[in-house]
């Protein structure tokens, strides 16, 4: 028996409810296929989302259309916005979920989606003809057909679950293993590589004692996640979450049992997370240091047990008892769920083009943690991405590509796909070359007008996001021509602030640049103020104050954009250029760059070596070379 689709979906994490709801939202008959119906949008690590960067990528994805800001909003215990003592470059909203209810609250999402349809089954097989994808075959041997299909299997393939010296074949949380579908990946050619992650233990909350913690409180004021709610109308109770520090005891027991310990003694060949590491890990990476920082996190409204962020391990159950004891307040905690590692198949992340279908196999794409990245926030802007650009297929459409000048969304597939990664990628600030541009308040400038056109922003959406920036132009154009004097109100406003005091007339703007001056505080010496939403008015804050940066930031931009258009052909033979390095080679024949801008990111790439593709390209400009149509 053969059912037919546009569009099949495997797996449905993060990343593969963005593509399914993507593609369906498009218009395309879809199935997303789970191996448990209860594990839709599932949280089976840290109870929270957003942060530092990723916070960046959720906004982003809610500006595109996506839907995880909107469910975080719908389902959070608490919110905080996190580095606000820093410049607003690095200001990262992060929001901790009730765990069950993010799942439910998703689930409900896609069940009322038309266009498409869930199906729990394993898929093993993926079926091909001519180097395109046809269907897949389920573990019941029936087979489905499609025009388009999107790996999202995350850290099922192969899964491995390790404590200590106990290996067991399942996914996370217990949850089946997908055991076959690598096997069909290796068949059609594609790179595998195997990589680690982990999760720390679970507590029961009542056995913990909070009176030995410091409180974590959330904002007072909440910030949604998407540019579609009203700040007033996601205020509520929340819950308080706790820190607490690892000492001497804990990194002693550590310490003593490294041989029973699966990272080091060999027995975990994946590679394991550089920026998220176990706690093993990081008491021989940091020697030097008597504590690190341990997070106690409801993981719902619902439920007694509490998320131990920081503490990831491996360690046998025997050593993570007293591990965990060792930890003020938790000298009594019984733990729910041991901690483990998870060890997984996935996709070399050089075998995707920019818009994540595989090179191999037309009409194949692949999102999230099957392409080496790692996080709830990577996985589904990768889903959204794949989903749009499957759809753009299907449906005769030019692709989607986001750039590195875009949104965090750009840096991070281009990161994926041109550099490669040897370990589970995890999106930073640092990784953003203009992150003062692709700041978190402004991702609806830089995205929903794409979110439009591409067809997962409404109309009446599309309206008020215009409504909302022609408001900044006209407030930002008005501060910059209204002028105050030196009168007393003036100068006693600058007085209060510590802020150096007129001798001649200014405009507010020119005020709004002192450091310790901005809109909110000039308020009562200006008297024609209009009233603004306050996403409005920080917009025009940063607009004014960090201008001179955004301009230089805008420069850069242009010059990125200079080698962006300069495209190379899909078929060009690099081992005709001469001058150019046997690495460069290799590595730009391996990759299939589309521009020379993608070619200068290549690791192993030099800039002489780009300053010789450049000049061979302009010798054979007359030949259509460079030309973006001919591409």
């Amino acid at each position: 028996m053969t059912d037919y689709y546009d569009a099949i979906v495997v797996g449905a994490g993060h990343a593969g409810c963005e593509a399914a709801l993507a593609l369906a939202r498009l218009s395309l008959k879809t199935v997303i296929f789970t191996v448990s119906v209860d594990s839709i949008a599932m949280m089976p690590c840290n109870p929270n989302i957003g942060g530092t960067s990723k916070g960046h990528l959720v906004r982003e994805i809610d500006a595109l259309g996506g839907e995880m800001g909107k469910n975080i909003d719908k389902t959070f215990i608490q919110s905080k916005m996190l580095n606000q003592s820093k410049g607003p470059a690095v200001h990262s909203l992060r929001a901790q979920a009730d765990k069950k209810e993010y799942s439910y609250a998703m689930r409900k999402v896609l069940e009322e989606t038309e266009n498409l349809s869930i199906k729990q089954g394993e898929i093993t097989d993926l079926l091909i003809e001519d180097g395109k994808i046809t269907g897949v075959r389920s573990y019941t041997g029936n087979e489905y057909s499609c025009r388009v299909c999107i790996l999202c299997t995350g850290t099922y393939l192969n899964a491995k679950c390790i404590t200590g010296e106990i290996a067991v074949h399942t996914g996370p949380n217990g949850l089946q293993a997908a055991t076959h579908l690598t096997d069909s990946l290796l068949k059609a050619g594609i790179s595998i590589r195997r990589f680690k992650t982990g999760t720390p233990a679970r507590m029961d909350g009542s056995t913990i004692d909070y009176s030995k913690m410091e409180p974590q409180y959330g904002d007072e004021k909440i910030v949604p996640f998407s540019f579609m709610n009203e700040a007033e109308d996601l205020q509520r109770e929340q819950v308080k979450c706790w820190l607490t520090y690892t000492n001497e005891e804990t990194h002693d027991i550590i310490r003593e049992n490294l041989d029973r310990s699966p990272l080091f003694s060999g027995y975990i060949k994946g590679t394991g997370p550089r920026y998220c590491p176990s706690i093993e890990d990081k008491v021989v990476r940091f020697s030097d240091k008597n504590r690190h920082q341990v997070f106690i996190e409801p993981e719902g409204n619902y439920t007694n047990e509490m998320y131990v962020g920081g503490m990831s391990s491996s360690l046998p159950e025997d050593v993570q008892e007293k591990m965990y004891q060792s930890v003020p307040g938790l000298e009594h905690a019984r733990i729910v769920r041991n901690a483990y590692a998870i060890e997984y198949d996935c996709i070399d992340s050089l075998e995707l083009l920019p818009t994540l279908e595989l090179k191999k196999i037309k009409g194949l794409y692949s999102a999230g943690q099957a392409n080496g990245s790692s996080g709830y926030e990577e996985a589904a802007a990768q889903g959204l991405v794949a989903g749009i650009n499957a759809a753009h297929k299907v449906l005769g459409k030019e692709p989607v590509i986001i750039d590195r000048s875009q949104g965090y969304v750009g840096v991070l597939i281009d990161d994926l796909v041109t550099k490669g990664t040897n370990e589970p990628y995890r999106m930073m600030t640092s990784r953003a070359e203009y992150r003062l541009l692709l700041r978190q308040d402004n991702a609806d400038e830089r995205l929903t007008e794409l979110g439009y056109e591409v067809g997962l922003i409404s109309e009446e959406r599309y309206q008020r996001f215009v409504e909302k920036y022609n408001q900044i132009r006209q407030e930002v154009e008005r501060m910059k021509t209204t002028h105050v004097g030196n009168t007393e109100q003036v100068q006693k406003i600058l007085e209060t602030y510590n802020s150096t005091k007129l001798v001649s007339g200014v405009t507010l703007a020119e005020l709004i640049r002192r450091p310790e001056l901005n809109y909110e505080v000039l308020s009562p010496i200006d008297e024609k103020r209009p009233h603004l939403s306050d996403e409005v008015k920080e917009e025009v804050n940063i607009i004014l104050k960090y201008e001179g940066y955004i301009k230089r930031q805008q420069k850069q931009v242009e010059q990125f954009h200079k080698l962006e258009k300069k495209r190379i052909p899909a078929d060009l033979d690099y081992n005709n250029i001469k001058s150019l390095r046997l690495e460069a080679i290799q590595k730009l024949s391996n990759i299939r760059p589309e521009s020379v801008g993608q070619a200068a990111r290549i690791s192993g790439v030099s800039p002489s070596d780009i300053s010789v593709l450049l000049i061979y390209l302009e010798q054979n400009s007359r030949k259509g070379v460079t030309d973006e149509k001919d591409i």
